[in-house]
């Protein structure tokens, strides 16, 4: 196992903090406010145009670059995996359904039962919301697996272990259980006072493309998650 080693600050793509990069891939903690890849409506500044410049050290003419192997939502912090070349990136997505994505989140109210496994056929509308839909045939199965780690204070903080990985499926499940994640503007409570989304990719675990070793990266916990439930002590990653 393999986990975080950092590089020194002044390495570092700027809004991005680098947790590894060898010459076929780039993992990164991004924070929540930034886009992972930019869309037809929005063209701001993303990590993958960061990463691009980071890779192409300031020359326009360089043929680096860096391709993209799976998302992250704009209100979603947390590890992003990155390839450096399309072969990389191929494997990575062949393979995804073996890299074990695991989340914190802070959610309104006390589960029952404290531990568990939300299911349901997810599909989107015109209006790009997600919803649950009976129709399996319209809908993608998917699976939140969640275990709750602490209550305080009407909040329940969850460790969720992302069995499948579809737009909005933890936020979505969440919010149809009763239990939208803190700060979701888009599935969760119209009052809710938080600004942030408190939703997290803390660790991920795959099998590197090229030499095969099967690698483990965890970040810290957001200062957030510790402004609503106070001290937390979570399972970490196994070190070397």
């Amino acid at each position: 196992m393999q986990t975080t080693k950092r590089k020194p600050a002044k390495y570092q793509p700027k809004g991005l903090t680098v947790l590894h990069e060898d010459k076929d891939i780039i993992v990164v903690e991004k924070p929540c406010g930034l886009l992972t890849m930019g869309t037809e409506r929005d063209k701001s500044r993303t990590a993958h145009s960061i990463l691009n410049d980071y890779v192409r050290k300031g020359d326009p003419r360089s043929r680096n670059r860096i391709y993209i192997v799976h998302r992250l939502d704009r209100e979603t912090s947390g590890i992003l995996i990155f390839a450096k070349s399309e072969a990389a990136k191929i494997y990575l997505q062949e393979h995804w359904q073996e890299t074990e994505k695991r989340y914190l989140t802070v959610v309104y109210g006390s589960l029952t039962p404290k531990t568990g496994t939300i299911s349901s056929y997810l599909t989107e509308n015109s209006a790009f919301t997600v919803y649950s839909t009976p129709d399996p045939t319209a809908g993608k199965l998917s699976h939140t697996e969640y275990t709750t780690l602490k209550e305080v204070k009407g909040f329940s903080l969850l460790e969720i272990h992302l069995l499948t990985g579809r737009k909005h499926q933890i936020r979505v499940h969440m919010s149809e259980s009763g239990h939208p994640v803190v700060g979701d503007k888009k599935y969760g409570k119209g009052n809710d006072p938080y600004a942030t989304l408190a939703l997290h990719a803390r660790s991920l675990s795959f099998t590197h493309p090229v030499n095969g070793r099967r690698l483990t990266f965890e970040t810290g916990i957001p200062e957030f998650f510790t402004r609503l439930v106070g001290k937390i002590e979570t399972p970490t990653a196994d070190s070397v």
